[in-house]
């Protein structure tokens, strides 16, 4: 133990060793101090890769979802262009069946037109035709009794100017046989008629009787047009009663004129025998 006024152990080292000692201690902590530096240099700059990798990462990653959203809206794009070229496609395919829809219904408009203007000139052709016809039947008709035109053919008065009947009585005298058998060699050659034998009484009486005895009136002059030639099927009879007089009043003649059978005749191409009720 060594105390403080005792005198210290002179070194055993002489002062040129001691000098290399105490340099090559210098040496030794200059090179643990760069040492030191150097680790820590390192641990800074690994600490800064780490940061740089991780921005790098997050680069990446941001890079990576800006690619795939670029991806995802190229496909999209890419996808709605397909979309539309398929609706442009349908588009135009629509837009021919238009067109060819178009141009047949303009075909079928003008056929029809045509066949229009054809129906139409071959009715207006048939019209001359079946007028010029009733005119010659009126002609001939009005030799034997009074014919007058109607909207649909002609109407033959049947009174006592041509055929009289009794009173009370539905029976065609002998006498006025030979006038129905004229009428009957008219009607014979007409094709496309109808004929009308409608009976009239007159206003004594009850209006059922009157009826009755009428329609007697028309089926005996429609029976001798039948046995003169006439085709049963185009005949029909009706009977008004006192209805439509002729001649309005009650003298003899007056009730004379209205006992009549009325022949209506009929273009049965056009219209039917209703049409040719009596003109008032």
């Amino acid at each position: 133990m060594i105390f403080e006024n005792e005198p210290r152990p002179r070194s055993t080292l002489d002062p040129q060793q001691d000098h290399r000692r105490k340099k090559s201690s210098f040496r030794l902590a200059a090179g643990l101090i760069a040492l030191l530096a150097l680790a820590g240099f390192a641990v800074w700059r690994l600490h800064s890769f780490e940061t740089e990798m991780a921005q790098l990462s997050r680069q990446v990653a941001q890079a990576e979802e800006k690619s795939n959203q670029a991806l995802l809206h190229a496909s999209q794009a890419e996808a709605s262009a397909q979309q539309a070229a398929q609706q442009r496609d349908q588009a135009e395919q629509a837009k021919t069946q238009f067109q060819q829809a178009a141009q047949a219904a303009t075909q079928q408009a003008e056929t029809a037109q045509a066949q229009a203007t054809k129906a139409q000139q071959e009715a207006e052709q048939y019209r001359e035709q079946r007028e010029a016809e009733l005119a010659r039947l009126q002609q001939a008709l009005s030799q034997i009794a009074e014919t007058r035109r109607t909207a649909m053919g002609l109407i033959m008065t049947l009174d006592n100017n041509s055929i009289r009947f009794d009173f009370d009585r539905a029976d065609v005298k002998p006498q006025y046989r030979e006038v129905l058998s004229r009428v009957a060699g008219v009607l014979t050659a007409l094709r496309g008629y109808r004929i009308d034998v409608d009976g009239y009484a007159d206003d004594v009486g009850p209006e059922e009787y009157n009826i009755k005895l009428s329609q007697r009136r028309a089926a005996a002059v429609r029976d001798y047009l039948v046995q003169a030639g006439l085709d049963p099927s185009i005949l029909s009879t009706n009977g008004y009663g006192k209805a439509d007089p002729r001649i309005l009043g009650r003298s003899d003649d007056a009730r004379a004129a209205n006992r009549r059978v009325e022949i209506a005749i009929v273009d049965s191409t056009v219209g039917s025998a209703a049409a040719l009720a009596p003109e008032h």
